[in-house]
């Protein structure tokens, strides 16, 4: 994956160090601090990890993220003040390959819970600058979905680590997300078994609301015009194989990348052949590509929200309401019915 690799250094780990207990104690009174209080003190690594910890541990979890909203989550730096707040975590929670620098703090921290999100599910690799359709031979797997690359889920070990080129934006197939969820929860489950009973309730409840979400993108989607859109950013790769799309980007898995001229001459043509109506770009980084493209084309643009971050641009609050805000706008520019 094409980010930008920034390694702590020595010397940030010695200024950690030398915040000692004054620093943390300083961390503890602050209400958004990662440790020392009196909860299950989680540590999450972006939105959707964090969005996942609060949902499962309810009043029991105090539940910082190391990316700010707004913030693009890819290129994020950790400080040295995150650095000595994970320290002083009980867990934390994230997802490997997806922010280099987070992966290294996690892996030098003492935290007791390491949770990795990419352990939980399976990762496939999506080509983002693929010249063709994906194969349409497609079959059920084992949540009786399509699966239009032809092969099971179970063939990718859940206990893998992530690999170069693999797709993490799990979180934006509900059924991959629920999956994550379960895991999280039998962690939290047995790192803080005095609240066991809820963790588990609230898992079976929010793993219900995913599987309810995921019903009303294979019903939205199955009577559509077309099956294949176009984005800035190949973050969709999971919800296009789910659901029997094709995803077309004009960047890879870094959405700061820039395509090249033969890769938006063959994304001009992609749409006039398959009926394409829109492109679609996102709110954390430059709509400025999409923009000429779509100009170029004669085609409309639109928000398809990769739900790293939530910002006052966001359609929406919470995860489920991005994410149905996301159904309606691939429902509009499929032609769904």
């Amino acid at each position: 994956m094409n980010v930008r690799r920034h390694h702590i250094s020595a010397a940030v780990l010695a200024a950690v160090t030398a915040l000692g207990l004054g620093g943390l104690t300083a961390c503890s009174s602050d209400s958004s601090a990662a440790g020392n209080t009196d909860k299950f003190d989680v540590v999450a690594s972006f939105y959707p990890m964090a969005f996942l910890a609060e949902q499962i541990g309810g009043e029991h979890v105090n539940v910082t993220s190391l990316t700010q909203p707004g913030q693009e989550p890819h290129d994020l730096e950790i400080s040295a003040k995150q650095t000595a707040q994970l320290q002083d975590s009980d867990a934390a929670l994230y997802l490997k390959g997806l922010q280099p620098t987070v992966d290294e703090a996690i892996g030098q921290s003492e935290v007791k819970t390491k949770i990795d999100a990419a352990t939980l599910t399976s990762l496939e690799s999506h080509a983002a600058e693929s010249g063709g359709h994906e194969d349409e031979h497609a079959h059920e797997d084992e949540h009786g979905h399509e699966d239009e690359h032809g092969h099971e889920d179970e063939g990718h070990g859940h206990d893998h680590e992530h690999e170069e080129g693999q797709d993490p934006h799990v979180w934006l197939d509900p059924v991959k997300y629920a999956e994550v969820a379960e895991g999280v929860g039998k962690a939290f489950e047995k790192a803080d078994p005095d609240h066991a009973a809820d963790y588990k309730k609230n898992t079976a409840a929010l793993v219900g609301k995913l599987n309810a979400l995921d019903e009303k993108f294979e019903t939205g989607l199955a009577d559509r015009r077309t099956g294949v859109f176009i984005t800035t950013h190949a973050a969709f790769g999971h919800l296009a194989e789910r659901y029997g799309l094709t995803e077309e980007a004009i960047s890879g898995l870094d959405p700061e990348s820039e395509p090249s001229g033969a890769r938006v001459k063959e994304l001009q043509q992609t749409a006039k052949a398959d009926g394409v109506t829109t492109v679609f770009y996102e709110t954390l980084v430059s709509d400025r590509t999409a923009k000429t493209l779509a100009a170029d084309a004669g085609l409309r643009t639109d928000v398809l929200d990769p739900v790293e971050g939530i910002t006052d641009d966001s359609r929406g609050d919470d995860y489920f309401q991005l994410m149905e805000a996301n159904l309606a706008a691939l429902q509009k520019a499929l032609g769904a019915k």
